[in-house]
């Protein structure tokens, strides 16, 4: 009998989500749009990215801790919204966020989770957000942005690289829709909870149907203006729009390009990073994802000038293989990664870590 597989990185999670659901899913999970391009840009220009490490540092324990919006987390390491949880376990959005809790970072819940937010909500630990789309009905937004405020949400995450979806070729062929059983939980109480029965992707679909398409600063402001809660943007790929973006009221943005599934060549983020925190990081906190598989690629990050990393695909594969244990160990392959990666550079603090790693 075959020994089980050691899962001791976030690859192996990846080859073993494999087996344990369906092909439908799998390629919902990590399919891309059209050709896959960024998809794969996404990853490899991390890869390309070389560390011009210190030696004779004097390195002893690493202090990985960080903050977001003034909030503390124990690594610049968080869960990036991604949508329903529940086809990669039963327990779903709640699982991730309790394996957020356990790992001491945030956690960022997308509005279309398969779980109401409030049940969310009460299993997860400061700091947690609120992921947003903005709806054609305003209302259904301000809804949802209420509802998040008295749940306990303590940031609004607004995407803006979605007035439409890119068209993800897997999803159209796999005819992806929800099982029966699942709904987009967060919007079930407005009449928003169903994907229509299309030949295509249900999802594509219910985005064309629901989604604002003609986004504009007018809508930021008018989210700035309707919530309490600071706002942050994700999903720029240029420095001019962070600029813009922060300057009418974001804390933070997010460098995204929705994980490469929306504008398929659009740069990889860590091409897009430098730009967008020389433009605007005096202004507001800068965050990124896209493709981060390792600990160097977290370092590569903040050396960039990035506050902290989302990950997205690698906990829904630890989802996929052990429901919340596997994201735990998803997230603390990661920390350990950044560890080691922060003593082979020679960086004692994530302050330590700059742009001098990139030069020698």
């Amino acid at each position: 009998m075959a020994e089980p597989e050691l899962l001791i990185s976030v690859a192996d999670y990846a080859r073993a989500a494999t087996g344990n659901v369906e092909k439908g899913v799998l390629d919902y999970f990590e399919g891309g749009a059209l050709d896959e391009i960024t998809l794969r840009e996404n990853t490899a220009g991390w890869e390309r990215l070389k560390l011009y490490y210190r030696v004779l540092a004097g390195v002893d324990n690493r202090d990985m801790t960080a903050t977001v919006l003034g909030q503390p987390i124990s690594m610049p390491i968080v869960v990036a919204p991604t949508a329903f949880h529940k086809l990669a376990c039963d327990a779903g959005e709640i699982a991730t966020a309790r394996a957020a809790k356990a790992a001491g970072t945030l956690f960022i819940l997308s509005s279309l989770s398969n779980t109401a937010m409030e049940e969310v909500f009460a299993q997860a630990a400061s700091p947690c957000w609120f992921q947003l789309y903005i709806y054609k009905d305003r209302a259904i937004t301000l809804d949802l942005v209420k509802r998040a405020e008295a749940a306990g949400a303590e940031a609004i995450v607004l995407t803006v690289d979605a007035p439409g979806l890119g068209t993800r070729e897997r999803d159209t062929r796999n005819r992806f829709r929800l099982p029966d059983g699942l709904r987009v939980e967060n919007l079930a109480p407005l009449g928003k909870g169903q994907m229509p029965e299309v030949a295509g992707s249900g999802l594509a679909a219910y985005v064309r149907e629901n989604f604002k398409a003609d986004l504009g600063f007018t809508d930021l402001d008018w989210l700035c203006g309707s919530t309490r809660l600071p706002l942050v943007v994700k999903g720029v790929c240029r420095g001019d729009d962070a600029r813009r973006v922060a300057e009418h009221g974001a804390k933070a943005v997010v460098v995204s390009n929705h994980g490469g599934r929306q504008l398929d060549t659009a740069p990889a983020t860590c091409e897009v990073l430098p730009r967008v925190v020389d433009a605007a990081g005096d202004i507001c906190e800068i965050y990124v994802d896209g493709g981060v598989r390792r600990g160097s690629d977290v370092v590569k990050a903040l050396a960039l000038g990035a506050r902290a990393v989302l990950v997205g695909r690698p906990i829904l594969w630890g989802l996929c293989v052990n429901a919340e244990r596997g994201a735990v160990e998803v997230l603390s392959i990661l920390r350990r990664e950044l560890d080691e990666a922060m003593l082979l550079c020679g960086c004692t603090r994530i302050s330590d870590i700059g742009r001098w790693l990139f030069a020698a």
